[in-house]
């Protein structure tokens, strides 16, 4: 008998090394920029025995809202927009139902906050319930900007200060991150019941936004070499 072994062969892998001269590090842009965008929150309730009453008394207030505020609505200046618009019902003590209530919203959002302010004044029908600062999309891409090449320069330097300090002529970018984060002032809380009245009579609603601050951070890692 002719016995035959055969052996197999297991090709050959090889483990790549661990990278070498690797550092890791971030570096942050930060820009304040001015709040250019305002809005406005109007909102009145109504309390009824059956739930078509209530409804017909929200409708009635928010038309006459609307109807005042597209007078002076205006594209990117003045934007009118409707919000919330609740209906539930009111239970006694029994567990039964024995009435309903309602809530209905309306906002004016935009730029020009003496528009705003003005129109928010002359609405008879609802009340100010809030007010609220924000940064438009052109004020805030232009802010990111500049706090992402604030970034990435202070990222490079740091890198060749640390390529320096460890002897290294120069480095090669490996990878990068880039984020970005707004840390504005918070809204403001909602207006006082005593303040919620109508300002048929009475002048603009004054306004002052504040500054935003946008930070964009880049980190990643750098090869020395």
């Amino acid at each position: 008998m002719l016995c035959v072994g055969v052996a197999w062969s297991q090709p050959t892998v090889t483990v790549p090394a661990p990278p070498q001269n690797v550092v890791q590090l971030s570096a942050n842009g930060a820009v304040d920029v001015q709040q250019d965008l305002l809005v406005i929150s109007l909102s009145t309730s109504r309390d009824g025995p059956d739930a078509a009453t209530v409804q017909a008394q929200l409708k009635v207030a928010l038309d006459g809202g609307l109807t005042e505020a597209r007078k002076a609505a205006q594209p990117g200046q003045m934007e009118v927009r409707t919000g919330q618009f609740s209906l539930h019902p009111r239970y006694g003590r029994d567990g039964k139902i024995n009435g309903w209530q309602g809530t209905v919203e309306l906002a004016l959002e935009g730029r020009d906050f003496a528009r705003i302010g003005s129109t928010a004044a002359r609405i008879q029908s609802l009340t100010v319930a809030g007010m609220s600062f924000a940064l438009s999309r052109e004020q805030r891409h232009k802010a990111e900007a500049e706090a992402q090449g604030m970034a990435i320069d202070r990222f490079k330097a740091r890198a060749g200060e640390i390529a320096k300090s460890f002897g290294f002529a120069s480095y090669t970018l490996r990878e990068v991150a880039v984020n970005a984060t707004d840390q504005g002032p918070q809204p403001r809380p909602r207006l006082m019941a005593m303040e919620a009245k109508s300002f048929a009579s009475e002048p603009p609603i004054p306004v002052e936004a504040g500054k935003a601050a946008i930070t964009v951070s880049v980190s990643g890692s750098v090869q020395l070499k």
